[in-house]
């Protein structure tokens, strides 16, 4: 019997097993993404094709649909007009259009970054302050109020649209940042309760107790020696809480037209000369990954600690 081995120690048939299914698994995962990409460079007429096409010749037109809006015109008015200042209006021309002026594309994409950050930025701080209170004070049925809490993370968004949108009109939140923010705070907040919590709990009370002998008030301790300690966990959580407000669908739909319509639910709405405009869609998706790639890219680090923090206890 070879003992020279750990138990703990994974065989080779194993490695293999696990390399093979992270290999399928980010394939499958992949595929979608790479095809909403390519559809992004595909012209009008190569998307529609079917066949799909695989091996195609790139084209920025579904960018230029995005950011603009176009009429069409007959081609004696495009011919009458002076030579095209840039190659995106030459490109529209040729599908005998000429451009309109812009689209509403990049305000609602700006929309989306403000309701989207500032709902993160105040669930991820609020729910600390409330995630503390749990954590080092005695609060009646603790255990009771921290399930009711998450329990209401639970509802999905169309059991509660409704009344929330008649108490919006009512009292003029409708359609407004301010709205949108403060109801994706409320959605999140009760995730962001219940996941520092647990983090706030792995944090030894012994450092802030120390930090208030040396003249800190409980606040002071909080902010300069808990919320440090606590980083991984508010990253974990921020990443969370900014995956639901980025791509919020039910909501931004129902209470918001114009002021504070958000990108998921104008993105489907892009129309084409002949119908939907799916290199548009595809360019305006691809664009819509990036930002919430990015903030999860900066706090992976965090995020895999997070994820792993009071696995092991000395």
């Amino acid at each position: 019997m070879d003992t020279s081995r750990s138990p703990a120690e994974s065989s080779g048939f194993s490695r293999k097993m696990a390399a093979a299914i992270i290999i399928v698994y980010t394939v499958i995962t992949l595929i979608p993404i790479s095809w909403i990409i390519m559809t992004g460079f595909k012209s009008v007429d190569s998307a529609i094709t079917y066949p799909p096409e695989v091996i195609f010749e790139p084209s920025l037109e579904g960018y230029v649909n995005l950011f603009t809006t176009r009429s069409r015109q007959s081609q004696e008015y495009i011919d009458s007009l002076p030579p095209a200042e840039t190659w995106y209006e030459q490109l529209v021309r040729d599908r005998e259009m000429v451009i309109a002026g812009p689209s509403k594309f990049f305000g609602r994409y700006t929309n989306s970054l403000i309701i989207g950050f500032g709902s993160t930025f105040l669930s991820v701080f609020l729910g600390a302050l409330a995630a503390y209170a749990f954590s080092r004070f005695k609060v009646p049925l603790k255990d009771d109020l921290m399930f009711f809490i998450l329990s209401t993370r639970m509802f999905p968004p169309i059991a509660v649209a409704v009344p929330i949108f008649i108490m919006y009109r009512k009292i003029g939140l409708g359609d407004t940042h301010l709205g949108m923010i403060i109801l994706y705070t409320v959605v999140n907040l009760s995730l962001a309760v219940w996941l520092l919590k647990g983090f706030m709990d792995e944090i030894p009370r012994e450092y802030e107790e120390a930090a208030m002998i040396d003249g800190y008030t409980r606040m002071g301790a909080f902010f300069k020696v808990v919320l440090p300690q606590a980083t991984t966990g508010i990253a974990a959580t921020a990443i969370f809480c900014m995956i639901f407000s980025w791509n919020e669908y039910a909501f931004a739909v129902l209470l918001t037209q114009f002021t504070a319509q958000t990108a998921p639910p104008f993105i489907p709405t892009i129309i084409g000369e002949g119908g939907i405009d799916w290199p548009a869609i595809g360019a305006g998706t691809t664009l819509f990954l990036i930002p919430v790639m990015i903030f999860t890219v900066l706090l992976r680090k965090h995020l895999l600690r997070g994820i792993t923090f009071g696995a092991v206890r000395k």
